[in-house]
């Protein structure tokens, strides 16, 4: 996927998978207490594969959202913080970068997550300049089930299921 001013994004399969099997503390920035949301439903996700996931939206700040305390702001999270998962529009992906670019020393971050059809290629490169790993245009979901086999069961990209007839060795 490009944008209008970058290039194509590609990340390697080993890194993608270093980092979903290091971080263990995700922030969601957007997350949703609305379960019809796909970041309530990634957070359901990532919640039920062991990872501690804390929804930041400013709207739903003190309420639950699957069983996990809402914090307005990343500053508000206690503790130290893996990764921030940015599920909000490509145009505010910049300021929340800034943010935990100036919180990640305190919160031990280490990287910043964009979600699918999230981008902004000059956050990244400043987040990447404070020595932060940035990821843009993925969903840690997606990239989770593909990269750790979850897909493979219903045959995608496995070569089991295959719309050419199989070949018979006599």
């Amino acid at each position: 996927m490009n944008d209008r001013h970058g290039k194509p994004l590609h990340y390697a399969d080993d890194h993608l998978r270093a980092i979903l099997g290091r971080v263990r503390t995700i922030a969601m920035v957007g997350a949703s207490p609305k379960w019809i949301r796909p970041s309530n439903f990634v957070m359901k996700y990532l919640l039920g594969k062991g990872y501690r996931v804390i929804p930041v939206n400013p709207a739903a700040a003190g309420q639950e959202i699957l069983g996990q305390r809402a914090y307005g702001h990343l500053n508000e999270v206690p503790g130290p913080l893996d990764m921030v998962d940015i599920f909000r529009a490509s145009d505010a992906a910049g300021a929340i970068v800034d943010e935990v670019i100036s919180l990640a020393p305190e919160k031990s971050i280490s990287v910043v997550w964009m979600q699918l059809g999230v981008r902004d290629d000059a956050a990244a490169r400043r987040a990447e300049a404070a020595s932060l790993i940035a990821v843009m245009d993925r969903c840690p979901k997606i990239e989770y089930g593909r990269l750790f086999g979850e897909l493979s069961w219903c045959g995608v990209n496995t070569g089991i299921i295959s719309a050419k007839r199989p070949v018979m060795h006599p």
